[in-house]
């Protein structure tokens, strides 16, 4: 499709496409922050826990780059 392979558009839509989901959930967790009234530690937590997940994604896109996997 357009010249490119299917690893090249499986690559673009996992660097780009999960990282344009993961700023979506931000702004869902920050929305659930200011709606509920959290103040300042709780929308730290709120933040924490739920972006937990996301935290390894990056971590495993950063040691596969770093370590040529």
């Amino acid at each position: 499709m357009f010249g490119l392979t299917e690893e090249q558009i499986s690559d673009f839509g996992m660097t780009f496409g999960v990282g344009a989901f993961m700023l979506f959930m931000l702004f869902i967790i920050g929305e659930i922050a200011w709606k509920s009234k959290a103040g300042k530690t709780g929308t730290i937590i709120l933040f924490f826990v739920l972006s937990f997940g996301m935290l390894g994604f990056i971590a495993k896109t950063i040691m596969e780059k770093l370590w040529g996997l």
